[in-house]
């Protein structure tokens, strides 16, 4: 089974929200997950609560051998970036 990391949209018509999913690759981009790793609002304003991820679930699938999207790779990075520093 090849594991993909992409984005999953749910949401009203004309707002979108969407999934960070792991999914097997040949499922459909609606179809059911094999785990939710967080989400993406478009429409917030704050850029911390952008991207909502579960950053322990994502490296264990990474890890595993799963692929992000280059749209998930982007907002992992700008999400990264965003995050404040732990001193």
């Amino acid at each position: 089974m090849a594991v993909v990391i992409r984005l999953q949209r749910t949401g009203k018509p004309h707002q979108p929200y969407y999934r960070v999913v792991a999914i097997d690759k040949a499922r459909a981009a609606s179809g059911r997950p094999v785990e939710v790793l967080g989400t993406y609002n478009p429409r917030e304003e704050s850029a911390g609560r952008k991207v909502v991820l579960n950053s322990e679930r994502y490296e264990h699938w990474i890890k595993v051998g799963a692929k992000p999207s280059e749209t998930v790779s982007t907002l992992v990075k700008s999400a990264k970036k965003a995050a404040p520093v732990a001193k």
